[in-house]
């Protein structure tokens, strides 16, 4: 465990995975299976459940049925564990090339599947993206406290690590300029990241109110829509509504998220070459 003596000495570790704990095997005088796997699940369960701002050591040791004691032995702070938490929920990914995780050597999450039409399912790094915006745009909506901790740390475990090198390949296929792959993946996922940050949020909110998102939505409109200072807005923003179609939130939703990614899509196949 690292005490305030400690941490005076030097400059604070920059990851859990540059000569932290993430490799501590079981303790004899530990409670039975304990180990750091179950505490890592423990920590994405307790903040699924509870929020960031409501997690702590002890909560989770309360969890586990252990002494707060017990969970130093393999990490060494609070930000240790969120650590190993955000990378655990970004092994949900499934990437091209594998399914549910593992490796399959294809190159593509099937092998034999064929798109509508008719090429073979993820041999273009247009589908590719597209499986990769949408894997993490999910991984934010699913667990609304990955996106306050993605600028924090390095994101620099085994399975971001992975989705990182994936990605990089992916952008490689589109034949983008060297100098402009960065950018390129900056463009795609960093849109990801805003979208599904919100969305996330928004769900997350209408839990708390005790409504559906649709339900929500329309309480706000209505409220828009009553007041003069915001009538106006709202006014003008009914044919981009109209426009968009959809019947629920869902579904104006994808209809944004969607086109969203073609017209950056459109953008990455106008440069290539450039």
């Amino acid at each position: 465990m690292v005490t305030a003596a400690d941490r005076a000495k030097g400059p604070a570790r920059a990851s859990v995975w540059l000569g932290g704990k993430a490799t501590r095997t079981r303790r004899t005088d530990q409670p039975a299976g304990l180990d750091l796997d179950k505490i890592t699940a423990a920590t994405v369960r307790l903040l699924d459940s509870e929020g960031l701002a409501k997690f702590s050591m002890r909560r989770l040791a309360a969890e586990l049925g252990v002494t707060a004691m017990s969970v130093y032995w393999y990490v060494d702070t609070k930000d240790d564990l969120l650590e190993l938490a955000l990378d655990a929920v970004m092994g949900e990914l499934v990437l091209p090339g594998t399914v549910d995780g593992a490796e399959t050597g294809t190159g593509t999450e099937t092998g034999t599947e064929t798109e509508p039409d008719g090429t073979e399912a993820g041999s273009d790094w247009r589908i590719q993206l597209r499986r990769l915006a949408a894997g993490y745009r999910s991984v934010l909506v699913r667990h609304p406290w990955v996106s306050p901790l993605v600028g924090v740390f390095l994101n620099i475990g085994p399975h971001a690590l992975k989705f990182a090198a994936v990605s990089q390949e992916v952008m490689r296929s589109a034949d983008l300029p060297l100098r402009g792959q960065t950018g390129g993946l900056a463009a795609v996922f960093q849109f990801v990241y805003g979208f599904g940050t919100v969305e996330g949020h928004f769900r997350d909110r209408c839990a708390r109110a005790g409504m559906t998102q649709d339900e929500y939505h329309q309480h706000a409109m209505g409220g828009m829509s009553e007041q003069p200072s915001l009538r106006r807005t709202f006014e003008q923003a009914q044919d981009l509504m109209a426009a968009r179609g959809g019947d629920t939130v869902e579904e104006m939703r994808e209809r944004d998220f969607d086109f969203a990614l073609d017209l950056l899509i459109a953008g990455i196949e106008a440069k290539r070459g450039a």
